[in-house]
Formats: structure tokens, sequence, C-alpha cells
């Protein structure tokens, strides 16, 4: 099945301590159907000190679950993503507004 959420797309939280916040997917995992989002779902990971880093508590960015996840249009809305055929290529479009991403 093609990705309706991919690295690089805009998207906005619905569910969850960080609702309503915005951000852009940095990594994509499929097989956990789990999403990477900067600046969302941040979890402080303790971490010893080694030579090339400073230890301490380090903010990470964890995994958020793909169906709490929405695509913004244009508009700066939340959309839902549909598939149709372009010049023989299967494209993604946005369905609030029908423009092709």
């Amino acid at each position: 099945m093609a990705a309706k959420l991919k690295k690089g797309d805009k998207v906005v939280v619905l569910a969850g301590k960080d609702k309503g916040k915005q951000g852009e997917i940095t990594q994509v995992l499929p097989k956990d159907g789990k999403a990477v989002v900067d600046g969302v779902n941040i979890a402080l990971r303790h971490t010893r000190q080694s030579q090339n880093s400073q230890g301490g508590r380090i903010p990470k960015n964890m995994p958020i679950d793909l169906s709490n996840l929405a695509l913004l249009d244009k508009n700066g809305k939340a959309t839902r993503v549909g598939f149709r055929e372009e010049d023989g290529k299967k494209v993604r479009f946005a369905k609030t507004t029908g423009d092709a991403i």
C-alpha cells in the first residue's frame, strides 16, 4: 500500500499530549506504523558523558503513531490524503483542496 505520509511532509498532531502541534516528518517507520516528527513527542534521555558529547538530560524526538497525524494543506488546515492518477502516475492529493501534494 502506498504511504499517505512521507518524510518531509508538514503535519499536525490530532491526539495525545502534543495535540495541535505542527512539525515536519524527519523519519517514517512503516513496519511499526509510526513517524518521528520534529518538535513533537519529546522525551528526556539521560546519557552518560563521552569523549565527543556532553552527558546529562538530552531531549529526543520519539516516534508517534501515524493515525495521530494529519497532513497540512496549503491553507494550513489538517486534511486527509487521497490517491489519483495523473499522466499515468499515481499522485497524492489533499482531500480538502483537491491539490496534488
